[in-house]
């Protein structure tokens, strides 16, 4: 997931003499080729798998809290939405303007009253949801020309400040709506334990990854070709048919994501010795701490009064970056693991939530 949000967002700093998608048109054969693969594979794909794994996670501690009883559980729901909204919009003033913790902060916010949903309520919500992405529209990122604002790209301290402040209000109370579908699927996976005990949900996991993951790769493919430039760029109606079609095909690539590695956890579990298993498990055990350290790379990397790279490297370069961030975030978190350290920002989410030290480890 973590690798997945690093492709996703890096390449939305580049400059160009052309932009779609997020993606410089002029670049490489070997650019075009990267753009294919994370147009198909990664963009609006890792989000809402972010957001079911992020409904499941609320379900659980519904579920671990319940003796409490509802109003205690909506209240420590809330303190939790607080801090991902107060972190969240720092961050986003601070370092990456497209934040989506304060996002996910104001959704848990509402979301906290559907944790005593009935099921049918939860799937026929999440239904609709869905089916509104589908509509026809202009507001799908894989077909905006617009190239990086100055938000993402100030010139300077104080324009960061002015210019991000309004934009990350303005995506931490709109983006919730694009994640609502997946976590409220998650929510419902969640009640029934589906990813943590997948011997007993073999079938269902299996028809989610097969299905989910094969419509998200045909889905994107005809905006794929078109960012890669295999296909003319067409016209403005068609455009707005196909970014909906990537996107809703990208929730289900999502879902089919999450049931697909939750199959290979089922297998790896049993195996012995599993150093690379453990240190990937460490970094999502220190998730936001990871997130946030993406976005320290981003700033230094791309922010004009600093290096300003975002006009010399390219869409593979970037790629590289991404994945080279992430890895090295997967070696930080395995050497917290190892020497009996949570991240910081887990540590900080846990006091405020549930008001007490974290448990060590």
């Amino acid at each position: 997931m973590l690798l997945f949000i690093a492709l996703a967002n890096s390449h939305y700093f580049l400059r160009g003499t052309s932009v779609l998608g997020g993606y410089p048109q002029d670049g490489s054969a070997v650019d075009r080729v990267v753009t294919w693969l994370i147009a198909t594979v990664v963009d609006g794909r890792a989000f809402p798998m972010f957001g079911l794994l992020f409904g499941y996670g609320v379900a659980r501690i519904a579920r671990r809290q319940e003796a409490l009883g509802p109003r205690a559980v909506r209240r420590l729901l809330w303190r939790r939405s607080l801090v991902l909204v107060v972190v969240g919009f720092l961050h986003a003033v601070l370092l990456y303007v497209g934040d989506i913790l304060a996002a996910y902060g104001v959704l848990l916010f509402a979301g906290a009253w559907s944790v005593r949903w009935k099921d049918r309520w939860l799937l026929v919500t999440a239904l609709v949801f869905f089916l509104l992405h589908t509509l026809p529209g202009g507001g799908s990122l894989t077909i905006s020309s617009e190239p990086p604002h100055i938000s993402m790209l100030p010139p300077d301290p104080l324009s960061a400040v002015v210019h991000r402040v309004p934009v990350s209000l303005y995506v931490a109370l709109l983006g919730p709506l694009g994640f609502v579908c997946p976590f409220l699927l998650g929510l419902w996976a969640g009640r029934r334990r589906i990813l943590e005990r997948p011997q007993r949900h073999r079938g269902l996991l299996r028809v989610t990854a097969a299905v989910g993951i094969g419509a998200a790769l045909l889905g994107a493919q005809p905006i794929s070709l078109v960012l890669a430039g295999a296909l003319p760029v067409p016209d403005r109606a068609a455009l707005e048919l196909l970014g909906p079609l990537h996107d809703a095909t990208g929730i289900l690539g999502g879902l089919g994501y999450a049931a697909l590695l939750s199959l290979l956890a089922a297998r790896l579990e049993v195996r012995h010795p599993r150093p690379v298993v453990d240190a990937v498990a460490a970094a999502g055990q220190r998730s936001m701490t990871c997130y946030l350290a993406q976005s320290v790379v981003w700033a230094v990397t791309f922010t004009p009064f600093l290096l300003d790279l975002s006009g010399t490297l390219t869409v593979a370069g970037t790629a590289l970056l991404a994945v080279t961030t992430w890895l090295g975030s997967v070696v930080l978190a395995d050497r917290m693991r190892r020497t009996g350290h949570r991240g910081p920002f887990e540590v900080l989410i846990r006091r405020i939530t549930y008001r007490q030290p974290p448990r060590p480890g």
